[in-house]
């Protein structure tokens, strides 16, 4: 037992000093065999990292002491676990793992790959965490990798919807149905016998007869209003409902090739996002608070390209980078096209297969009333009105979960 013990700390070390030394761009030879074996993690970080700031070293201190705590590791991960619940990795508001997220990854790792399925569950943001690290950072070959299992989704059926044309055919159908048995219907009187239909005279019958054909009159004027009401109630409730149609939007999936800081806003950050097919645009979010420019390049992300191109800041934008978010906004990411999605593909929602608008008008405000009903789900899939974003490879995703979607 003591024996295992001691080689996953020599492994969790061998794989610490790799990635750290890969992190500052250091030759890893440079680190000893014997400074790996004979150092502990306080000493062996301090020797590959020249850091005094506080906030690293207190989570170097919290993986010196998972290390040599036995017994107490559930309780420093349940620690671990509530500090990462609003946060994407351990230090800033970005997407780049840190020194301390490669420290505190490689120190847990032997523990969690040995917890039950049931026990690890209850750490669902340390797994979310550690499944975005071991894929960003390179531990090298001491380390195997956690098997984290995604949330497996069926995306929901949903009745198709009834376009405007559906609803103006049904409508027009329903009055003129009505008309055709008030047709026939007076048919059928005039054929009747005479005797059925004619009062004995009176003299006070021509004024009834003329009371009658007046009520007729109005009547028919009453149903002829009532079929213009009818026929326009459905249409305006199909114009309101269209506003709010997620088909609306052409969300795709793109590549960011490129990325830089605004030239005259420190908030924002200018991308060049490669859609396939020659189709190249340039985008501009703010994101420069929450991630660099290198965290985007070569990223996948999820955009609405049917949005009217314009200036931001003197800079011309053709295009929305749709990211989650915490409810307080301290964490922002890109949402996550899955691996395999295909560069320049049309997200689907269930039931919603309408086409997209050619530009969307900025007058209708039509994203302000689409934008409330997209979120992530408690697994981080995103969603619109609870139906997943699907792509050819599956769902889109954050790792934020439960977050807003704009």
């Amino acid at each position: 037992m003591a024996a295992a013990a001691a080689a996953d700390l020599t492994g969790t070390k061998r794989a610490m000093a790799y990635a750290l030394c890969k992190h500052l761009n250091v030759d890893p030879s440079t680190v000893s065999n014997t400074s790996i074996e004979e150092s502990d993690i306080a000493s062996l970080f301090s020797h590959i990292v020249n850091s005094s700031q506080d906030e690293v070293m207190k989570w170097v201190k919290f993986s010196n002491d998972f290390a040599g705590s036995d017994g107490k590791q559930h309780a420093l991960l349940d620690n671990l676990n509530q500090d990462l619940s609003q946060k994407s990795v351990l230090l800033g508001d970005g997407l780049k793992p840190s020194v301390a997220d490669i420290v505190v990854f490689a120190t847990v790792q032997a523990f969690v790959s040995r917890v039950s399925d049931s026990e690890s569950q209850k750490f669902p943001h340390v797994l979310r965490w550690m499944d975005y690290v071991q894929n960003i950072v390179d531990f090298g070959t001491t380390l195997q990798k956690i098997n984290v299992a995604k949330s497996v989704f069926d995306p929901p059926s949903h009745p198709k919807k009834a376009d405007k044309g559906d609803a103006e055919s049904s409508s027009k159908k329903a009055v003129s149905g009505q008309k055709i048995a008030d047709k026939s219907n007076g048919g059928a009187d005039s054929k009747k016998p005479v005797g059925e239909t004619k009062a004995p005279e009176t003299k006070e019958t021509p004024p009834a007869v003329k009371d009658n054909k007046a009520s007729g009159e109005k009547k028919k004027e009453q149903d002829k209003s009532a079929g213009k009401t009818a026929e326009k109630a459905p249409e305006k409730a199909a114009d309101k409902d269209s506003d709010c149609n997620i088909s609306i939007l052409n969300i795709q999936v793109g590549l960011i090739r490129k990325a830089w800081k605004h030239p005259s806003a420190d908030s924002l950050l200018v991308e060049e996002i490669d859609l396939g097919d020659g189709n190249v645009r340039q985008v501009v979010s703010g994101l420069a608070k929450y991630c660099s420019p290198d965290d985007l390049t070569n990223r996948h992300v999820v955009l609405i390209t049917n949005v009217k191109p314009g200036k931001l800041r003197d800079v011309m934008s053709a295009g929305l980078v749709l990211c989650a978010s915490t409810e307080d906004h301290t964490a922002v990411e890109p949402l996550i096209p899955p691996e395999g999605a295909k560069i320049g593909e049309r997200i689907s929602f269930a039931g919603f297969d309408g086409k997209p608008e050619d530009v969307l008008n900025p007058k209708k405000k039509q994203l302000d009333k689409i934008t409330p009903y997209l979120r992530t789900d408690e697994n981080g899939i995103a969603t619109f009105k609870g139906i997943p974003f699907t792509t050819s490879a599956g769902p889109c995703r954050s790792s934020i979960r439960n977050g807003n979607v704009k």
